[in-house]
């Protein structure tokens, strides 16, 4: 095949590596989810409420409705869509997010044995919030390049989907004398206590460089350190005034 000419040109190239959902602080909500016709169960209400109280700042998926700062850079803007997955006896969806070329960087499937359509689905969507994790935004990195040629090349090798699973035996229980809480491991890197019965974390832990050591964002939005010490887990409670306390979750 016959070489296209040679181009010159300055293009902005935004490079994302291993981008997961908490490396992002805008989420856009579509118009409409995946498979929904008529109704869509109040999923919109309840998927914008939940990832608000996780930090993350929620858009209309209508880019002319974004702020100056994500309009400045779309591709710090991670696409949400809640997808109706539902076979004949349940009700299931996928939680799944996409970056600004389409690709989707996680998914996660969730089902309920509630027959009714709107308690049903919002049972699922909130089982799949679940393991969201709270929002820890990185500047994507951008930069100048010049491209000399444009030739045909091989097509891109799809990225395997992060899945916001946790595997069972990072599966967890911590308790201290007021809260029950449950641990769940999202990645290597970092893990999420939360409260039983609900969605939102409690804390948020992201490796620091020392091992066992934890930068902690407290859903409060707090932020604090955490450690490992005998296998449980130690929190050091912000107080106010540059002051501490020592909250200790032991495991169950």
């Amino acid at each position: 095949m016959k070489k296209l000419s040679t181009i010159i040109a300055t293009l902005c190239i935004t490079f994302s590596y291993a981008q997961k959902v908490s490396d992002y602080k805008y989420i856009a909500l579509p118009e409409k989810f995946s498979g929904f016709k008529n109704d869509q169960y109040k999923l919109d209400v309840l998927l914008s409420k939940t990832l608000k109280q996780k930090q993350y700042v929620v858009v209309s998926g209508n880019r002319s409705q974004w702020t100056a700062e994500a309009n400045s850079n779309p591709c710090s803007v991670l696409n949400a869509d809640v997808i109706n997955d539902s076979g004949f006896l349940r009700n299931k969806v996928v939680l799944e997010f996409k970056d600004c070329n389409g690709k989707v960087i996680a998914s996660q499937k969730a089902s309920t044995p509630i027959k009714e359509f709107e308690a049903g689905f919002q049972d699922a969507l909130k089982q799949a919030l679940v393991a969201v994790p709270v929002s820890f935004p990185k500047e994507t990195e951008t930069t100048q390049v010049a491209v000399q040629e444009v030739q045909p090349s091989e097509p891109v090798k799809e990225v395997s989907t992060q899945k916001l699973e946790s595997s069972s035996n990072e599966s967890v229980k911590f308790v201290n004398a007021k809260l029950t809480l449950q641990k769940i491991q999202i990645n290597n890197n970092q893990f999420i206590l939360v409260r039983e019965n609900s969605s939102i974390p409690f804390a948020t832990f992201k490796a620091a460089i020392k091992r066992d050591v934890f930068r902690v964002k407290l859903d409060s939005g707090d932020s604090t350190i955490g450690y490992f010490e005998n296998g449980n887990i130690v929190i050091e409670m912000p107080k106010g005034n540059d002051e501490y306390t020592k909250e200790v979750f032991i495991a169950k």
